[in-house]
């Protein structure tokens, strides 16, 4: 008998995508990053759908579909001189879509009102910004495609017109500005409908069916909002870098999906779009241990789209025994040899892969300081949200493991742009091991990084030579490669079962500036995980941990002259360590949902004993799918 999809019923999902088109004939659009394609008024472009169809006996399907698409961040080099510069924030459509069904795949096309969020950033030094919302109207067709249980793959191609929108900018000396956006957008998506029922046969009650599952690729997500403040503390001198002394409130936001797909046989390949909004506090300025793991990743009023991981892994299994793989984010399920040798190839966080550790490095569910996720002391090679692009080999055996990377680095301090002209490296070292029965782990990791970095010592002496330069300004005059060198250790060890311990300590050579991470060249970390067993919530978590963050002699002087560091820099320093405490609170509130309750408190922030201490209050609401 004859099989029959049905594509009735409701479903979600998400997309990503390319866009250009103009914004008006004198509008001098931002070049939003490509990627790998050329910069446009929009970039690359990501976001969400959600949608209902109807199938009809005839095969015709009618459909309503909304959704939403934002642009990516600028890209580099720095845009040409203008009076201002524009950019679409997002484009939202809602649409009716005709298509035709054969059988597991629909041809459609697609039509209905589109809206936008635009502005003009005015280039006189003021900062100003000026946005408003438009509106117009959307046409597109696609197809798409059942692939497996209940989710299905689409392509897209939508062109939006949004009505003209004129700015005055009068007040600034500069003519009127006209924005009218006429976008063309391209995407790949996949949808979730929402049904459990099998195939139906042909000539049966209509119902969507679900197809077989494949567990040749999978899709996860996240979603996280953090929101942190703190109130007034002491503050008798800042800087250009300080924390305010007047107290703050900021939020953040990122969702993420994990796709994986097995290729061939030890073969997969790995891509994380993200979104993210919001800012850190102060915009992720003032601490050298900041309290928002995820405030690298933000900095936009309007959530901003980039391809974080895309990369090839390939196992190749020794043979022997082996171990079970669970279905996860970024994990593919099924068995590999316990003794093996993986290569990856692509874009991804070094903590992914190296310094790891069960009790203390994740931001979305964890500790947030970057001083306790992380062994702070290692200025990891990473652009702007805390990625690069290279290759890693590991080789697993049942009781140790050996992996190094070699990684690009950015062109620059604080840079977007990722180089390989230089170049990271790290080689990590881990030992597991049991302690009356109860698993532990030790990591020893060293690293060594050349990249276009300023040296402390010699913008010291250069400026010693004439007091009334800049310190900063002769830094960045002074760039050239240089080296930075370190290692860390990094220790977990169950105590019972649902508690464990945790402790990292780390350090770079210090001499030159910070690259990538943040102004820490010693550290020294560690904590307590409480699972809720005890009082009878056993996926809830308690944490409580510490951090001491220390700057080379040479660091310190260049701070106390004036210098700013990558997020630090108070112009005077009456140097101390920055110390920090947190505890937190994670509350499982139901599959997949967290809430938690984090403190922070900081003395000596920046390592500054003229101000603070500060204590940081958060809230962090973490989904996983």
């Amino acid at each position: 008998m004859k099989r029959v999809y049905d594509w009735t019923g409701f479903y979600v999902g998400g997309h990503f995508g390319y866009g250009g088109g103009r914004l008006g004939d004198d509008s001098h659009p931002k070049p939003e990053q490509g990627v790998f394609l050329p910069h446009s008024p929009t970039g690359l472009i990501g976001g969400f759908q959600v949608g209902y169809n109807r199938q009809l006996a005839n095969h015709l399907v009618l459909g309503v579909e909304a959704d939403a698409s934002f642009t990516s961040p600028t890209d580099e080099p720095a845009l040409a001189p203008s009076p201002f510069n524009s950019t679409v924030d997002y484009v939202g459509t809602a649409r009716g879509r005709v298509g035709y069904a054969f059988d597991r795949w629909m041809p459609y096309v697609t039509g209905g009102f589109a809206w936008g969020h635009g502005h003009i950033e005015v280039n006189d030094g003021s900062g100003a910004q000026l946005g408003r919302y438009q509106t117009g109207w959307t046409a597109g067709l696609g197809a798409e495609f059942a692939v497996s249980g209940n989710w299905t793959a689409k392509v897209e191609y939508d062109y939006v017109n949004l009505s003209a929108a004129t700015y005055d900018l009068g007040r600034f000396d500069l003519p009127n500005a006209r924005l009218a956006p006429g976008l063309h957008l391209a995407k790949i998506g996949l949808n979730y409908h929402f049904n459990d029922l099998p195939w139906a046969a042909s000539g049966s009650q209509s119902a969507t069916p679900r197809l077989p599952d494949s567990s040749d690729w999978n899709v996860h997500a996240q979603t996280t909002v953090i929101a942190q403040g703190y109130p007034s503390f002491r503050s008798p001198q800042a800087g250009a870098n300080s924390l305010p002394g007047g107290g703050e409130v900021r939020e953040t936001w990122t969702t993420t999906a994990f796709i994986g797909v097995r290729l061939w046989q030890g073969g997969e390949f790995y891509f994380n779009p993200e979104l993210a909004q919001g800012f850190g506090l102060n915009g992720t300025l003032g601490l050298a241990g900041f309290p928002n793991g995820e405030a690298q990743k933000a900095g936009a009023a309007f959530p901003k789209i980039r391809p974080q991981r895309y990369y090839f892994k390939q196992t190749f299994g020794l043979g022997g025994e082996q171990e079970d793989v669970d279905d996860g984010p970024n994990q593919l399920a099924g068995k590999r040899d316990i003794d093996r040798i993986t290569v990856i190839v692509g874009r991804f966080a070094i903590g992914d892969f190296f310094d790891n550790n069960t009790y203390a490095h994740d931001p979305r569910a964890d500790f947030m300081n970057w001083a306790l996720w992380s062994s702070a002391a290692y200025d990891f090679p990473a652009d702007l949200p805390g990625y690069t692009r290279g290759a890693i080999v590991e080789l697993n055996k049942k009781d140790w493991a050996v992996r190094a990377a070699f990684v690009q680095v950015p062109s620059e301090p604080n840079s977007d742009v990722l180089k390989f002209n230089t170049g990271g490296a790290v080689v990590e070292f881990e030992k597991r091991y049991a302690i009356a029965g109860e698993p532990g782990k030790l990591r020893l990791g060293v690293f060594g990084t050349q990249g276009v970095m300023g040296n402390y010592r010699q913008a010291l002496a250069i400026e010693s030579q004439d007091s009334a330069q800049d310190i900063n300004t002769v830094m960045a005059s002074i760039r050239h490669v240089n080296p930075k060198y370190g290692f860390y250790a990094n220790l977990e060890q169950q105590i019972a079962p649902g508690i464990g311990v945790f402790g990292r300590v780390s350090w770079n050579d210090g001499q030159n500036e910070t690259l990538s991470f943040t102004d820490i060249d010693r550290s020294l970390s560690g904590g307590v995980s409480i699972k809720g067993n005890p009082w009878g919530r056993p996926n809830d978590t308690v944490g409580i941990g510490g951090a001491i963050n220390g700057l080379s002699a040479a660091h310190r002087d260049f701070l106390a002259a004036g210098g700013n560091g990558l997020l630090i820099g108070d112009g005077a320093l009456n140097y101390s360590t920055e110390r920090i405490f947190e505890s937190y609170y994670a509350l499982a509130i139901g599959n997949g949902l967290t809430f938690t309750a984090d403190y922070q408190l900081i003395v000596n922030p920046a390592y500054n004993a003229d101000r603070g201490p500060v204590s940081v209050f958060s809230g962090r609401l973490h989904a996983e799918f």
